[in-house]
């Protein structure tokens, strides 16, 4: 799909089509509608990132509790988004031992504990052990540090998603 077919989506084709790029928070994409026409893919990427950045930081923790634990619940129980079912698997949080989930869901408890929203991190550009290594490090953060942290990872990943969406040949590369 190029960018002049995005720029063509009606409303709700648009908010169904990346209405996941930023997890379960289709209003962003509702938001970014309204400043088509799209150049480039990256100025779709910068309208959505600048929707992110203008919002107080209880929206930003919002963007992040929209997350799902890492080898948690959703992904046992099988209520995963799509994209996130795909990305976890990939990085092997689908396939660890009952040692390794039960670290992982120590350590997500202690860090939803310490911060009051999930650990996100862009599983497409890490491996399990890396993964399970950042959960264990950055449960020492402070709260401002790790909401910061947690809005880039999030840019990561929607920028991996929109590449998937947009460029679907394309490596998937930051």
């Amino acid at each position: 799909m190029d960018i002049s077919a995005v720029n063509a989506l009606p409303y709700e084709d648009f908010v169904n089509l990346f209405g996941n790029v930023v997890e379960k928070c289709p209003l962003v994409a509702a938001a970014v509608w309204t400043k088509r026409p799209f150049v480039s893919l990256s100025l779709l990427e910068a309208a959505i990132n600048e929707f992110i950045d203008a919002l107080p930081e209880a929206g930003k923790e919002g963007i992040l509790r929209c997350h799902p634990d890492l080898a948690g619940r959703d992904l046992q129980s099988g209520t995963l988004s799509p994209d996130s079912r795909e990305e976890q698997a990939r990085a092997g949080m689908d396939a660890l031992s009952s040692a390794e989930a039960s670290r992982v869901a120590r350590l997500n408890e202690e860090y939803k504990q310490r911060f009051g929203f999930p650990f996100v991190i862009c599983v497409r550009l890490n491996d399990k052990a890396n993964i399970v290594r950042e959960l264990s490090e950055r449960c020492l953060n402070t709260r401002a540090a790790e909401s910061a942290r947690g809005i880039e990872e999030v840019k990561k990943i929607l920028r991996l998603r929109l590449q998937a969406l947009v460029l679907p040949d394309a490596p998937h590369k930051l």
